[in-house]
């Protein structure tokens, strides 16, 4: 394990072959934009409640974990298995934070996985902090959007035929919307005003707090913090991020072993995604958790010894 600390790395990348510059990908550009612009509403102060701020801090974590929990742990690592109506409700609530299909999802993060800070990347900060962060976003990339990209990197997921679905149809943008229309309604009951403070910040601001939470993982920890381990990438430890995105801020440990259900390789960095997953353990709603590599080794030799003493008893 190593024990070195980190600042922003000195190397640098240039853009990815593949993307083609100047191509821009407006299907991502323009909502991006649209929801940013329709933030500032927030300055509104008819719009302003804390019942607002407070429904946004808790849709902050329960949208997020549609991300984090759903689409990275469980489909992206399949580091536990829960029923599949189960699953398909959390990628319902994953769809209302408007970040992508799971389908594209999965073969975007299993690219970044194979080709970490590498030119093939498709957003390393070794190109720009901005890159990483947003900026892939808006430039074409035929090396991730492509039937072949999808086929090789989430063939298992477009296999279900729900997944495959909203891929070919507008569904999950329609989700959005009605979920925010929801919003809506339910404050409107009590006044057009706390409906409307429940459209933008538990809807609006939220969605743009999730997506900087989310593209914080693509940036800053590649940039800041500090690593356990050597995984031939930027990959760092960074306590912010973590608490942020519960757990997903302890960066460098998950790109050391990503099929763990757990991020958390020291008793201090907190994981709180893997704790929701043990809870579903609990209920019976996650079964055949993997745990942390040095767990599942110690396991496996466990086993082996077992069997040398089976072996060796006397008939």
């Amino acid at each position: 394990m190593l024990e070195a600390q980190s600042n922003a790395p000195n190397e640098r990348l240039p853009l990815p072959d593949c993307v083609v510059p100047g191509k821009i990908d407006w299907v991502y550009l323009v909502p991006i934009v649209a929801i940013h612009a329709a933030a500032l509403l927030v300055f509104v102060p008819a719009y302003f409640s804390w019942t607002g701020v407070v429904v946004m801090l808790a849709s902050v974590f329960v949208f997020g974990q549609g991300i984090t929990l759903c689409y990275h742990r469980l489909l992206t690592h399949k580091c536990a298995t829960v029923p599949k109506w189960f699953e398909r409700f959390l990628v319902i609530i994953a769809l209302c934070s408007l970040e992508d299909t799971p389908g594209r999802w999965v073969a975007t993060h299993r690219f970044h996985h194979a080709h970490s800070d590498e030119n093939n990347d498709p957003h390393s900060p070794l190109v720009a902090f901005l890159w990483a962060h947003v900026g892939w976003l808006f430039i074409h990339n035929p090396a991730t959007h492509n039937i072949g990209t999808f086929q090789k990197y989430a063939r298992d997921v477009l296999e279900d035929p729900f997944y495959f679905k909203l891929e070919k149809s507008s569904w999950w943008v329609w989700i959005y919307i009605g979920h925010a229309a929801l919003y809506f309604a339910v404050g409107a009951m009590f006044s057009l005003e706390m409906g409307m403070s429940l459209l933008v910040w538990g809807v609006i601001v939220r969605t743009v707090v999730v997506w900087h939470i989310t593209w914080s993982v693509n940036s800053l920890t590649h940039m800041f913090g500090y690593a356990n381990y050597g995984t031939g990438d930027h990959s760092k430890n960074n306590w912010l991020i973590a608490i942020l995105a519960s757990g997903e801020g302890w960066h460098n440990n998950h790109h050391h072993d990503p099929a763990s259900a757990s991020n958390q390789h020291r008793w201090w960095e907190i994981d709180v995604t893997y704790y929701l997953i043990l809870g579903l353990g609990v209920v019976g709603l996650a079964k055949n958790i993997t745990p942390p590599r040095h767990k599942r080794i110690a396991q496996k030799l466990a086993g082996r010894s077992i069997d040398a003493a089976a072996t060796a008893a006397p008939d």
